[in-house]
């Protein structure tokens, strides 16, 4: 009897190795956002942008399951030459790169669109966390550190030279939240995530920067540092505080306008303002369960320039209402708090930082992209993961979440062996 009972508990179950709870989270948001881009291009003359779309999805869907399946050691010993190639692509992209929207991002190849800084996120995550995973690797010690803050710096010192700044701002947030997996000062990090939000707040008025000033100076007393390094921290919020028009000042005119407009978008709602005012009129209107699929008034007559594309939380909040933008909000926090999750169970460090970089990068976009949609952060063109339209976006996406699957499976078949 104890021996049928043992055999039963080694059978293997259909599946078993399978994280259908990524699966299914991930396949509802690409579902969403085709629904919405659908909806956003509709009866428009623009339907090239879903079948695209469906491709793209098609492809990313493919090399999600390919990269489910590929050994690790080949994974980490491929990432240094993978790294290479998407830098020689982000200085090709300089020369030959097509420009769209100001930004030279695009290598056309074969009658598609390539944006090489989408692929150089997964590159980088990975040479990265094969960096941090070497025997001896320490991200305190000035080596190491020194070493990751190269292997980050160069590919957005390309990317800002294109120039694309959204992305930019992408890799210094992956660039924190490695750091705070793999152990570094967490009061340090909290300075550096501090420091952005006191100068644009301090942008808003002498009120909100003592506001702003006074509550992370609290914040950074519950560190309960000496005396002396919390005074410090204090001194650089009231510096950045009192910094902050001085370097809008130094600004191009069009980063500018972009702060403007999202401190005041109602000072030119026909100009700068105009996109963000629609978005946020379009996500208000829905009320709680939306207009209907297809019955959006700021989507279906076209109020929203572009709306598939960084404005696209707008079309399932009108047409689903908050139900249908809460439903997003949860999809893509629970894939982020999968991936976090999958890193911490996994006895890899090199899988657990890819992991845990895959979710800060979800977090990262969705958060100022939901920001832009509903006018409580500044314009950057950062799209929404999944949703927004572009073939090179959500081609990589679907690979970094193909990460979280291999890790999945590797810990559950290293458990299964035991």
């Amino acid at each position: 009897m104890v021996a049928d009972i043992d055999y039963i508990a080694l059978k293997k179950t259909p599946g078993e190795f399978f994280d259908w709870t990524t699966f299914l989270v991930t396949v509802m948001l690409v579902a969403i956002g085709l629904i919405s881009i659908y909806s956003a291009t509709y009866d428009s003359g623009m339907s090239s942008y879903f079948t695209r779309q469906l491709t793209y999805s098609a492809i990313g869907l493919a090399l999600m399951f390919l990269i489910m399946f590929i050994p690790e050691k080949w994974i980490y010993s491929t990432s240094l030459l993978l790294y290479a190639t998407t830098i020689v692509t982000l200085i090709l992209v300089l020369f030959i790169g097509k420009e769209v929207n100001g930004t030279k991002g695009w290598i056309s190849l074969f009658g598609f669109s390539i944006q090489p800084s989408e692929f150089a996120k997964v590159t980088t995550v990975l040479v990265v966390a094969r960096q941090l995973s070497l025997k001896g690797s320490d991200i305190r010690s000035i080596r190491d550190l020194g070493m990751v803050g190269i292997l980050f710096l160069i590919p957005c010192a390309l990317i800002f030279l294109q120039p694309d700044h959204g992305t930019t701002v992408v890799f210094f947030a992956l660039f924190l939240g490695v750091l705070l997996w793999t152990g570094f000062d967490v009061f340090f990090l909290y300075i550096v995530i501090s420091s952005p939000v006191i100068a644009i707040l301090s942008l808003m008025g002498p009120a909100f920067f003592v506001t702003a000033v006074s509550f992370f100076s609290v914040g950074a007393a519950f560190f309960r540092r000496k005396i002396v390094t919390t005074i410090v921290a204090i001194l650089i919020f009231i510096a950045i505080g009192y910094s902050g028009n001085i370097l809008v000042n130094k600004l191009e005119p069009y980063q500018r306008d972009r702060i403007e407009t999202f401190l005041n978008p109602g000072k030119n709602p026909k100009g700068k303002g105009y996109n963000v005012i629609q978005s946020i009129l379009a996500v208000g209107s829905g009320g709680i369960a939306g207009k209907g699929f297809l019955a959006g008034t700021q989507t279906q007559l076209r109020y929203i320039p572009e709306q598939w594309t960084d404005f696209i939380f707008s079309v399932p909040s009108e047409e689903f209402g908050f139900l249908g933008s809460v439903l997003v909000v949860i999809l893509l926090s629970g894939l982020v708090i999968r991936s976090v999750r999958v890193a911490s169970e996994s006895d890899s460090l090199f899988m657990s930082i890819i992991c845990v970089s895959v979710g800060t990068i979800i977090l990262f976009h969705s958060v100022v992209n939901i920001g832009m949609a509903i006018g409580i952060v500044p314009v950057m063109g950062i799209p929404l993961p999944f949703l927004s339209s572009g073939g090179s976006f959500l081609i990589a996406n679907l690979m970094m979440v193909g990460f979280i699957f291999n890790s999945f499976r590797a810990q559950r078949r290293k458990l299964r062996a035991i």
